[in-house]
């Protein structure tokens, strides 16, 4: 086995280059997946990539690396319509996988109940992939392509998450069976922008763990703009707002119920981040 430690992001893509090698950032999902089993014979770890790391201006957006963790974006100073993120960020299992694991970890994992996604789908981010042959970006709702699978290359490291201006406030909303170290069951998160008279001017909502892939819901999205003032956006989410949804029987829930939590969920995280008090 081969374990190398480079110290820039042009070494590391260059580690890259003959496509054999796992990536290593937090290890929260790597080593859990190898418990009785052998490591990958190559391992290329970004720990010391501190360019990987950090939240920044990009523009009137946000710039979040690759490698920073889900402590570093719960503590960070964000306008409110990152909110969801930073709520969700202090549900990722316990402190010390929050203190270990990587919003770039989270993504690349593609789990379906991973819960950095939805809040990152409603901000209407992108991610930045880097090889040795440059960077490109691809919308986040196009870079999770199904369960367990991204459009990530095996040259490619995934070394930012871009954010464009975003206004509002945004709200993350998680069913489980207990506060922490749990998968979800199912979640949701919503970012709604409200205009000057005090009803919705705008939304972007998405739910996780019910489909093999967290996705936006442009129907009720549409049908919540421009809700009248004082009508909690709740009271419009209706079956057939998840009927697009393919959620799995397991161990942790039953599809049937995955699919009503979903709307008693989503009906929460909208009037969260529309300004009404839980009801």
């Amino acid at each position: 086995m081969s374990f190398a430690q480079p110290r820039s992001l042009e070494e590391a893509v260059s580690l890259l280059s003959g496509g054999a090698a796992t990536l290593l950032a937090g290890g929260t999902d790597l080593y859990p997946a190898h418990v009785g089993k052998p490591l990958p014979r190559h391992v290329v770890s970004l720990g010391r990539v501190t360019e990987l790391r950090g939240i920044s201006r990009q523009g009137a957006g946000f710039r979040l690396g690759g490698a920073t963790t889900w402590s570093e974006i719960a503590a960070a100073s964000l306008p409110p319509a990152f909110d969801a993120l930073r709520q969700a960020a202090r549900e990722v299992g316990s402190i010390q996988i929050q203190n270990r694991g990587t919003i770039a970890g989270n993504l690349c994992n593609a789990s379906p109940a991973a819960d950095g996604v939805p809040p990152l789908l409603a901000l209407d981010a992108a991610v930045e992939l880097a090889s040795a042959n440059g960077t490109r970006q691809l919308p986040l709702s196009e870079f999770i392509t199904g369960y367990r699978r991204t459009a990530r290359q095996p040259d490619e490291i995934l070394s930012a998450v871009i954010v464009p201006p975003s206004a509002g406030r945004s709200a993350f909303v998680k069913l489980g069976a207990r506060r922490y170290l749990v998968i979800s069951i199912v979640m949701a998160a919503a970012c709604v922008e409200m205009a000057p008279d005090g009803s919705i001017g705008s939304v972007r909502v998405a739910i996780g763990a019910a489909s093999p892939v967290a996705q936006r819901l442009p129907q009720l999205e549409r049908e919540l703009a421009g809700l009248a003032a004082g009508i909690r956006p709740s009271s419009r989410v209706a079956t057939r707002h998840v009927e697009s949804l393919r959620p799995i029987d397991d161990v942790r829930a039953e599809a049937w119920y995955r699919r009503d939590a979903a709307i008693h969920v989503l009906g929460a995280a909208l009037d969260r981040a529309a300004g009404f008090e839980s009801s």
